[in-house]
């Protein structure tokens, strides 16, 4: 490291931001470069201060903040993003993988415990512990390649599964695509099955994964 680390926090609670701030700016090993309330903020911010780490919340009034960091990490790969959740569920942990994440921590950690994930993950390491990352990744992996999964979906699952991954509930993709909501319950049901997960959340994680390499809005 030839200088302080560049650290972009993003949050849309102003008090946490300037909380993060204060804490983060009594290391001279590290220095603020921005904040972001919003995912479009975050991404904008990101690409003009280009920080070598992001703290990212994962909840954002405009989107999910882990699609800010698959935003984030396409156009910057070399930017680290710690991912900020309540809770350390395997969703969320499977999400971060997935987007690129270098980590994730609890919001109840002490100030300490983030100035330390952020000079590791700074200086090359991560905070995904080998062994929960593989087990996470195995529940997509068996029975095929994710992609040879997701190309074995017909084109109206795979238009849901694009869904999905934006966060449109079943009510909002059955008004968009003129179906009945029954009819999209058991498109999602049947995707899921062929897909090998058993949460949205899961194939949201997919469809975002495989996104950037399709280079459009849907999956395919």
């Amino acid at each position: 490291m030839t200088g302080p680390l560049k650290v972009l926090i993003v949050d849309d609670h102003e008090v946490v931001r300037i909380g993060l701030r204060q804490l983060l700016e009594r290391k001279p090993e590290l220095v603020v470069v921005g904040e972001a309330g919003t995912a479009a903020e975050a991404i904008a911010v990101a690409r003009a201060e280009r920080p070598d780490v992001v703290i990212m919340d994962v909840r954002l009034p405009d989107a999910s903040g882990i699609e800010a960091c698959r935003e984030i990490r396409s156009g910057r790969p070399a930017a680290k993003v710690i991912m900020v959740t309540s809770y350390a569920d395997d969703d969320a942990v499977l999400a971060a993988i997935l987007a690129g994440a270098s980590g994730y921590l609890l919001k109840q950690a002490r100030g300490q415990v983030l100035v330390e994930a952020i000079l590791t993950v700074g200086t090359g390491g991560t905070l995904l512990d080998p062994t929960i990352t593989r087990q996470v990744l195995e529940r997509i992996r068996g029975g095929g390649s994710v992609a040879q999964r997701v190309a074995g979906l017909s084109e109206q699952e795979q238009r849901i599964l694009d869904l999905i991954s934006r966060g449109r509930t079943n009510r909002e993709m059955a008004e968009e695509m003129y179906l009945s909501e029954n009819t999209v319950r058991n498109y999602v049901s049947n995707l899921l099955h062929k897909l090998k997960v058993s949460r949205r959340s899961e194939a949201a994680a997919i469809a975002a994964r495989l996104r950037p390499s399709s280079g459009a809005g849907s999956v395919q």
